[in-house]
C-alpha cells in the first residue's frame, strides 16, 4: 500500500487524470460490452402475436419471473436464450398464446345454464376460430378473419336461406396469395361448414381487393357466356395463334404475316342415345309349332243325350276316320345398334382462323426515276400456307370451319427506305487502348532489339555485382590485416615505452604524432566503409575471448 501511494504521489496532475480517464473509459466499456451481450442472448419466444395474446404471454412470464423483451409492434416477445424452451412448454400447459379467437375449447367447460341460442353462438364462434387458425397455416397469410353466416332451416321453401361465409386475410410482407390458394380457401370452407358452397365464400384481402371470382354456372343451352367459358375461349384461340406462329416463323420471318383465330366454344354437356335398324339384316328369335289330332266314335242306342256319353263299360266301336290341325309360329327382329354416348363437358363448335401475309418490295429505276414495286407471294406459296395452317390446327371443313389466307403490303413495307447503292460499310469505331498498349504499338518495330539489349545488360550487371563482392571482400581481408599491424606496432611503441625510464622530448613527440596519425587512420576507414571495421572489431573481440 504504500509503494502504491508512493507511485501515486510521484505521478504528476496530468498523468494522475490520464489514468482516471483511462480507467473510466475501461469500466464504461466493460459495461457496455456486457450489457450488449446480454441484450444479444434474447431470442424470439413468439412472434406476429395479437396484442390480446402478447398480453396474456406477457403477464405469465412475469409471475413466472423470466426476463423479456418487447419489439416496437408489441407482437414479439423475446426472452433469454437458456430460458426459451423452458417458457414455451409452460406456456403451451397454460394454452398460450391463442392465436386470434378461441376454437373448440370453448366447450372444454361445461355451462349447464346456457340456452339453446347461446350454446348456438357459441358454436358459430368456436368453428369461425378453428378456420381462422386452418387459413393462418398457408404460408403466404399472416392473420385472417372468418365470417360465418349459418344456414337457416325451415318448412317452408322460399324461407330457407344457405349458408354463407366471408374470409379477410393479411398477407406477409412481398408476398401474393395465388388464385389456386383462393380455391383452396374457398374449398376448405365449404368442406367444413354443412350447406356451405364454394361459390357462397368471398375473400378479401386488406387493401379490400376481392380475390375469389364466384363462377356462375351455364345453362343447359350453353346461350349464357360464363366467365369460365370466356377464359377457356381464351386460352384455345392463344394455343391455335402461337401454334401457327411456330409453323410460320421460320417460312416467313416474325415480321412478315400476322395471324388470329376466333373459337366458338361450348361448355355444355350431356348424355346422347342413338339407335340404327338395318332392314337388310334380319334374324330370327323365336320359332313354334303345334299339331292336333281328334278321333271320332260311332253312337249307339236312342238318341239323346246318355247316348252321347261315354260308357266305360261299353266296347267302343272302331273310327271309321281322324281329323288332324298342325300350327307354326316363327318371329323375326330386324337388326338393331343402340349406341349410348356421354359427351363431356366444353368443346369446340366452330373456328375461324384468318392468316394475312406481307408483300415483299422491289426497286426498279434509278436516281429520280427510281420507283417502289410490290411484288405479293404466288399462289403457290398462299396455298402451302394455307395447307400448313390447316394440318397444324385441326382445321375441319364439316363442322364448318374456316380459313382465310390473304395477302397485303404491311406498313412497313409502304414506307420502306431504298437501299444505298455502293455505300461503304460504315467504319468500325476506333478502341481505345491503355496508354502501355499504345506505347508498345508505336515502337513495335524496337521491341526484339530493346529485348535482346535489356538481355545483355541484365548479365553484365549480374557479372559486375559479383565481381564487385568478390573486391569487397578481398579490401576487408587487406585492411584487417592492416589494421592488425598497426595495432602490433602500437602495442609494441607502447611496450617500449614503459621498460625505458628516460625517453628525449623529441621521440616522444614522435610517438604522440605516429598514434595520432593512427587513430585518424582508423577514423577515415570507419567512415569510408563501416561494415569492414566493424567486421574486424568483430574478429578482435572472439580472439580476446579465446
Amino acid at each position: 500500500m504504500d509503494q502504491l501511494n508512493k507511485l501515486i504521489s510521484g505521478l504528476s496532475l496530468v498523468q494522475r487524470i490520464s489514468i482516471l480517464a483511462l480507467a473510466l473509459a475501461a469500466g464504461g466499456g466493460i459495461l457496455a460490452f456486457t450489457h450488449w451481450k446480454h441484450e444479444g442472448d434474447f431470442r424470439p419466444l413468439y412472434t406476429a402475436m395479437a396484442p390480446e395474446d402478447a398480453a396474456t404471454v406477457v403477464q405469465k412470464l412475469r409471475e413466472t419471473g423470466v426476463e423479456y423483451r418487447l419489439s416496437e409492434t408489441g407482437g414479439t416477445v423475446m426472452v433469454p436464450t437458456q430460458k426459451l424452451a423452458e417458457s414455451r412448454l409452460a406456456l403451451a400447459q397454460a394454452g398460450l398464446p391463442k392465436t386470434g379467437r378461441i376454437g373448440f375449447e370453448l366447450f372444454d367447460k361445461s355451462n349447464f345454464g346456457a340456452t339453446e341460442f347461446v350454446e348456438h353462438i357459441n358454436y358459430k364462434r368456436a368453428l369461425e376460430g378453428e378456420l381462422e387458425r386452418s387459413v393462418m397455416s398457408l404460408a403466404e397469410v399472416e392473420t385472417a378473419r372468418v365470417h360465418l353466416t349459418l344456414p337457416k332451416e325451415s318448412v317452408f321453401l322460399d324461407q330457407q336461406q344457405p349458408a354463407k361465409a366471408s374470409v379477410m386475410v393479411k398477407l406477409k410482407a412481398g408476398e401474393r396469395i395465388s388464385a389456386q390458394n383462393v380455391l383452396a380457401v374457398t374449398n376448405l370452407l365449404a368442406s367444413a361448414v354443412e350447406g356451405l358452397q364454394p361459390d357462397a365464400v368471398s375473400v378479401v384481402d386488406m387493401d379490400g381487393t376481392l380475390l375469389s371470382r364466384p363462377k356462375r354456372a351455364a345453362t343447359a343451352d350453353g346461350t349464357e357466356l360464363t366467365s369460365e367459358s370466356l377464359e377457356m375461349r381464351q386460352q384455345i384461340e392463344k394455343a391455335l395463334v402461337s401454334k401457327i406462329n411456330l409453323t410460320l416463323e421460320p417460312l416467313l420471318g416474325p415480321e412478315g404475316f400476322r395471324a388470329g383465330a376466333s373459337v366458338d366454344y361450348d361448355m355444355t354437356s350431356g348424355e346422347q342415345q342413338e339407335e340404327t335398324l338395318d332392314p337388310s339384316k334380319s334374324v330370327m328369335t323365336s320359332s313354334q309349332k303345334t299339331e292336333d289330332v281328334m278321333e271320332r266314335t260311332p253312337t249307339s242306342g236312342i238318341p239323346g243325350t246318355a247316348s252321347n256319353l261315354p260308357n266305360p263299360s261299353s266296347t267302343p266301336l272302331k273310327s271309321p276316320g281322324e281329323t288332324a290341325r298342325r300350327t307354326e309360329n316363327i318371329t323375326y327382329q330386324t337388326s338393331r345398334v343402340i349406341r349410348h354416348t356421354r359427351l363431356p363437358q366444353g368443346g369446340i363448335k366452330r373456328m375461324s382462323l384468318a392468316v394475312l401475309v406481307d408483300q415483299a418490295v422491289q426497286w426498279e429505276g434509278e436516281g429520280a426515276n427510281r420507283k417502289r414495286v410490290l411484288v405479293p407471294p404466288s399462289p403457290e406459296t398462299l396455298k402451302t400456307i394455307k395447307d400448313l395452317v390447316a394440318g397444324v390446327t385441326g382445321f375441319d371443313a364439316d363442322r364448318g370451319d374456316q380459313l382465310i389466307v390473304e395477302t397485303l403490303p404491311f406498313e412497313t413495307s409502304l414506307h420502306s427506305e431504298p437501299p444505298k447503292i455502293n455505300a461503304p460499310p460504315p467504319a468500325a469505331k476506333p478502341v481505345k487502348n491503355p496508354p502501355a498498349i499504345e506505347f508498345l504499338n508505336k515502337y513495335k518495330q524496337f521491341q526484339i532489339p530493346a529485348a535482346i539489349g535489356a538481355g545483355v545488360l541484365l548479365v553484365l550487371g549480374i557479372a559486375l555485382w559479383r565481381m564487385r563482392r568478390r573486391s569487397k571482400k578481398k579490401v576487408v581481408v587487406e585492411r584487417q590485416a592492416e589494421l592488425e599491424t598497426s595495432a602490433e606496432q602500437q602495442q609494441l611503441a607502447a611496450g617500449e615505452t614503459g621498460h625505458v625510464a628516460a625517453v628525449d622530448a623529441d621521440a616522444e613527440s614522435k610517438l604522440l604524432e605516429t598514434g595520432g596519425i593512427l587513430a585518424e587512420r582508423v577514423r577515415q576507414l570507419a567512415k569510408k566503409d563501416p561494415l569492414v571495421t566493424a567486421n574486424v572489431l568483430r574478429v578482435w573481440l572472439q580472439e580476446h575471448k579465446t
